[in-house]
């Protein structure tokens, strides 16, 4: 049997077979996606720049971040705390720009701490960062007389509350003469226990603060706070390096200049300890 084929058929079937080519890129098409290329890149560098300079206006004019590195003002602030500190509410000097870029003459839009206040500023001798309560204003006279505040002559409210506990650990104990009582539960885990005390200023401001006994800084003289100053405690009185000692470099901080506070501590978002994330802690107010 003769099977008789087309002599075209050949022909169709090479129709449906065609040699996929390499995509031929004109000279002007190149040129074109060089262009488009050099554009996304540039895109991005601007994004890059816009995003920095938007970071540096909210941390020089809004919010800066600060984290407690020691335990001074405790029992509020515990070491491992990290917290937001608003920027407007004193006005606004070199020492609200980076590097303290000099940038802004004097301090514009000025504003007098309250007392109570918890102030971020720079120590008048070493520039560190500190945080500390504001107890004294321009003009008043502070005295410490055992172990309670006076201010003009008037002592301030001070009842003995509850103790205060925190976590620690076995390496790194309560420190000497801070904590006047050491436990240990059944599982080992150490807490350090303090004396605790409320404290209400003249206005009303309202806190708790640690004394484990008298010290060096619980009777003083009489301080008289001169003008364009403040006067600054800790509320850890026994471990609090403030305004009752005379200023020195990396420790105590004497008067305050005005002009050296930076922010107002404000909120906190984060917080951690030898016994891990304090849950309760993150996003509680100052």
């Amino acid at each position: 049997m003769t099977l008789d084929c087309p002599a075209n058929m050949g022909l169709r079937m090479n129709d449906n077979i065609r040699e996929i080519e390499p995509e031929k890129v004109s000279p002007a098409s190149a040129g074109k996606k060089d262009k488009s290329d050099k554009k996304e890149e540039g895109s991005f560098f601007w994004f890059c720049v816009k995003l920095v300079i938007i970071v540096l206006l909210f941390r020089s004019f809004a919010f800066t971040s600060f984290n407690i590195p020691s335990e001074s003002m405790m029992p509020r602030l515990l070491v491992g705390d990290y917290l937001f500190a608003s920027k407007w509410n004193y006005g606004y000097s070199s020492r609200s720009l980076p590097f303290n870029a000099p940038l802004i003459p004097g301090r514009i839009l000025a504003s007098t701490p309250e007392r109570g206040d918890i102030v971020i500023f720079e120590h008048p001798i070493s520039g560190e960062d500190y945080i500390k309560r504001v107890i004294g204003l321009p003009g008043d006279r502070i005295q410490v007389i055992q172990s309670v505040v006076h201010i003009n002559g008037e002592a301030v409210d001070y009842q003995r509350i509850e103790d205060f506990a925190v976590p620690t650990s076995a390496e790194q104990g309560c420190g000497t003469g801070r904590a006047h009582l050491t436990q240990q539960d059944e599982d080992g885990n150490f807490t350090c226990v303090y004396r605790q005390y409320r404290e209400t200023l003249p206005n009303g401001v309202t806190y708790n603060v640690l004394d484990g006994g008298l010290t060096g800084g619980d009777n003083t003289d009489v301080f008289e706070v001169p003008e364009g100053s403040l006067f600054v405690m800790g509320d850890n009185r026994d471990y609090s390096a403030d305004s009752r000692f005379e200023a020195e470099a990396h420790r105590a901080v004497g008067f305050l200049p005005e002009d050296n506070v930076v922010a107002k501590a404000s909120f906190m978002y984060f917080s951690i300890g030898v016994d891990g994330i304090r849950w309760s802690r993150i996003f509680s107010g100052i």
